[in-house]
């Protein structure tokens, strides 16, 4: 097709492009389940995510398109832009909650809500996007995920673990988060941090193509076992945070 802009952003879906106010995306075996959920969300006033319009002559889906810039990599995130993103996501499961999508869980979670599957707008996150992984879960799938993709970082020029919790704080605050759910929010992003390392790892023996070459794959391995070691040799900073404490000296 003609026009076509490559788009980049996501590091999962290969082949996603721009047709003029569209964007295609290859189809898989997700693909139901997803445009649904997209109906779900419009249908619901949920503006936070692409409206699907169908699928074009190919059996690519169709995508209204978003306005803004994709982060590629991460990084060191601002205290509204954390609050920005906990308030988003708070309206995404607020919209799934008791729905026939969410089935016997509470809401249908994303899975995967880094800032590489989330829209920029005049530096504020405004929306989420790839939607592949969704599925009915607990909403700590998800914080525990979107907890250490924007706020945790265990590289040397981050911020020390006490600046960092405090940002967590900042997102639990923003999303509305209960005290009995923060006690659980340290383990749910050790979990997702664990599980993220097995999904990439699972990569190394599939069948080609695969959604990144060997090195890439070990890398995100590697880099997920590291950011775990290193929220669970702060834990106690965090959860301090999290239930209002003054965090260990001994810890930070």
């Amino acid at each position: 097709m003609a026009n076509e802009v490559p788009l980049s952003g996501g590091r999962i879906t290969p082949g996603v492009v721009k047709v003029g106010s569209t964007v295609r995306r290859p189809a898989a075996a997700s693909s139901p389940f997803g445009a649904e959920l997209l109906r779900h969300l419009h249908r619901q006033g949920f503006t936070g995510a692409p409206r699907h319009l169908g699928f074009d002559a190919v059996g690519r889906e169709i995508l209204s398109y978003l306005p803004g810039w994709v982060q590629a990599r991460f990084q060191h995130w601002t205290d509204p832009q954390v609050a920005a993103v906990g308030s988003l996501f708070r309206a995404l499961h607020d919209a799934t909650r008791g729905s026939h999508l969410a089935g016997r869980r509470p809401v249908v979670c994303h899975h995967d809500p880094g800032p590489n599957n989330t829209v920029f707008s005049e530096g504020v996150p405004v929306a989420f996007i790839d939607f592949d992984t969704a599925a009915p879960g607990d909403p700590l799938e998800d914080l525990g995920y979107v907890a250490w993709t924007w706020c945790i970082s265990s590289r040397h020029e981050a911020p020390p673990a006490i600046t960092q919790a405090a940002q967590v704080c900042v997102l639990t605050d923003a999303y509305g988060l209960d005290s009995t759910s923060r006690c659980g929010l340290v383990d749910a992003v050790l979990d997702r941090q664990a599980r993220n390392a097995r999904w990439w790892r699972s990569h190394l023996t599939r069948p080609l193509p695969r959604v990144a070459d060997d090195h890439q794959i070990m890398e995100r391995v590697l880099w997920s076992e590291r950011e775990h070691i290193y929220t669970a040799a702060h834990r106690k900073v965090f959860a301090a945070a999290l239930r209002g404490f003054p965090a260990p000296k001994f810890s930070v």
